[in-house]
């Protein structure tokens, strides 16, 4: 599925703290928000890399793309109208490495992002995170009640393989709410 060799075990652990360049343009459907990059993305430089994200399944069966892409492919969203940031740009092996204050920090950057591209909807995949960057504790999956920065605030589960909570299914059924309520 991806066009791109995998990295060795000291690729993956040297990309400890880079970075993954946004996917973004002005005037977007749809800005997808991940937590941070994982240590796999980063190494081969494409966002939900990993073999285990379902990022990419999702985005397909809840109908935002016509076929299967693949992560090396992830340029082609913004033809599409989508794009791909994260609330902090460093890698680390799990979203859980990160201190609050990074998410917090995080949240400011979005917020110059979405009001210099201004797309349509942002998208914050991971409710943990969003809780605690947007300083949301009780927030739920789905639309929020606020916009930001003039765009319309939507939480999606983290597509992360080790976000046990949902299935394929269950993440096809809320991302598709979203797909279904842009039109």
């Amino acid at each position: 599925m991806s066009a791109f060799p995998k990295p060795t075990r000291a690729e993956i652990e040297a990309a400890i703290n880079q970075t993954v360049p946004d996917i973004i343009a002005p005037n977007l459907q749809v800005l997808f928000c991940g937590i941070n990059p994982s240590l796999y993305s980063a190494a081969v430089g494409h966002h939900f890399a990993r073999p285990g994200n379902r990022f990419w399944k999702t985005l397909h069966a809840a109908g935002f793309t016509e076929r299967l892409f693949s992560p090396a492919e992830d340029q082609k969203l913004l033809p599409l109208g989508y794009g791909v940031t994260n609330i902090v740009d460093r890698a680390t092996a799990r979203a859980d490495e990160l201190a609050p204050s990074e998410l917090i920090a995080g949240h400011q950057m979005l917020a110059a992002k979405v009001d210099r591209y201004q797309p349509r909807v942002l998208a914050v995949l991971g409710v943990s995170a969003y809780r605690t960057a947007f300083n949301r504790p009780k927030a739920a999956v789905g639309q929020q009640p606020e916009s930001f920065q003039g765009a319309l605030l939507w939480v999606l589960p983290n597509p992360s393989g080790l976000n046990a909570h949902y299935q394929l299914a269950d993440l096809t059924q809320v991302y598709q709410a979203l797909r279904l309520a842009l039109l």
